[in-house]
């Protein structure tokens, strides 16, 4: 065999799974994207507001950081990082975002969205992350038979804001 076949051949013992990783890290690095509204179900006014109350809901704080303290300089506001675990036929009561920016990763089962701006219902399932921002109003409801676990990350304004 010639050198240069097996340099050749070496080379490619080193490319080829190097690629495959690659390939497979590339994958995987795609952000997760929870159920949307479809494209022609959105519309202003879609849901009206109802006004249940929390059931079967637990909402626990795991930590929170003053931005006011931070290099940033947010005055006013905390990041907070809470669990909502959210038991059959449970309900996250209507409220807003547009002034608590937030990011909800399902880490457990599938629980429905009622969003003010989509006609029909969203679906959230396990490794979907939804984000909330300003325009985004809703209530959710967990219709099966398995325990959903939210993590949530959102920007709050008022630390006597105890929405959902």
């Amino acid at each position: 065999m010639s050198k240069s076949h097996v340099k050749s051949r070496a080379l490619s013992r080193l490319i080829w799974p190097g690629l495959a990783i690659a390939g497979a890290l590339a994958l995987t690095a795609q952000p997760v994207v929870a159920g949307e509204c479809p494209a022609g179900k959105i519309k202003p006014n879609a849901q009206p507001m109802v006004d249940y109350k929390p059931v079967g809901v637990t909402d626990v704080t795991l930590g929170a950081i003053d931005l006011g303290k931070q290099p940033a300089h947010i005055e006013g506001r905390e990041l907070r990082f809470r669990k909502l675990t959210i038991e059959p036929g449970g309900i996250v009561p209507w409220h807003s975002h547009d002034d608590r920016p937030a990011l909800i990763f399902v880490q457990q089962g599938e629980i429905v969205e009622y969003a003010s701006n989509c006609v029909d219902p969203i679906l959230h399932k396990a490794g979907d992350i939804r984000p909330e921002v300003h325009g985004t109003s809703h209530w959710w409801k967990n219709l099966g038979k398995e325990t959903v676990i939210l993590y949530v990350g959102d920007v709050r304004k008022d630390p006597n804001d105890h929405h959902m």
